[in-house]
């Protein structure tokens, strides 16, 4: 895909507390490499990476329809004294990787002040989340029991992966599904365009629909 040649633009963001692995986990996924060195994310990064989504049914089958995204992945800063700043990008963003690191217990009790920043800061009081307990390499360091997450995710109603930035473990697979949940959403805003739409003819180019959409379905 040459730039510009894409169906729609969609912006995830991934947060956590400093140290989790939310710059290496966005490096794996876009690049499929791994950087051992930790370097603190100052404010707010982002990476880009191109691809082809295919849509299903509801049952799981494939429409047959399939259409070229571009992703912009944001990176924030865990510290606090970024919090006002990376809050800022919540409301733009469509999709959030929540992300903790298994070694730390500490990581995952915060998730909980993670959601109530994100119930409060993003484009609706539900929005689309995947929640990641990241290093699962470090299996001798472990602090997180994968029981104690899939309970947390399940009184969130949002889905959970265990990945490695290391070894690339679920790293695509965690991505992809919050990329699904946004697709379905837009699919449904699509589905009801507005009856003063501003170009008059129904046009579903993210660039048009991207304000409506945020609001849909939540």
């Amino acid at each position: 895909m040459t730039d510009g040649d894409y169906d729609y633009l969609i912006k995830l963001l991934a947060l956590g507390d400093s140290g989790v692995g939310k710059t290496t986990f966005l490096y794996r996924y876009t690049d499929n490499k791994f950087n051992p060195k930790f370097i603190t994310t100052v404010g707010i990064d982002f990476r880009e990476k191109r691809v082809v989504y295919t849509a299903s049914n509801p049952n799981g089958t494939t429409t047959g329809k399939t259409f070229k995204v571009h992703l912009q992945l944001w990176d924030t800063a865990g510290q606090e004294r970024f919090r006002s700043l990376t809050t800022a990008f919540f409301r733009d963003a469509m999709g959030f990787l929540l992300m903790f690191d298994l070694t730390s217990q500490q990581s995952f009790l915060n998730v909980r002040n993670w959601m109530s920043q994100l119930q409060a800061n993003a484009y609706c009081e539900n929005p689309d989340i995947v929640l990641v307990g990241n290093k699962v390499d470090l299996a001798d360091q472990r602090e997180v029991q994968e029981k104690q997450a899939k309970e947390l995710a399940d009184k969130y109603g949002i889905p959970y992966f265990e990945t490695s930035a290391a070894t690339g473990a679920e790293v695509d697979k965690a991505v992809i599904t919050l990329l699904d949940l946004v697709m379905k959403r837009m699919e449904q805003c699509v589905d009801k365009p507005p009856a003063d739409s501003a170009n008059g003819n129904g046009a579903t180019k993210l660039s048009d629909a991207q304000p409506i959409e945020k609001k849909c379905a939540c």
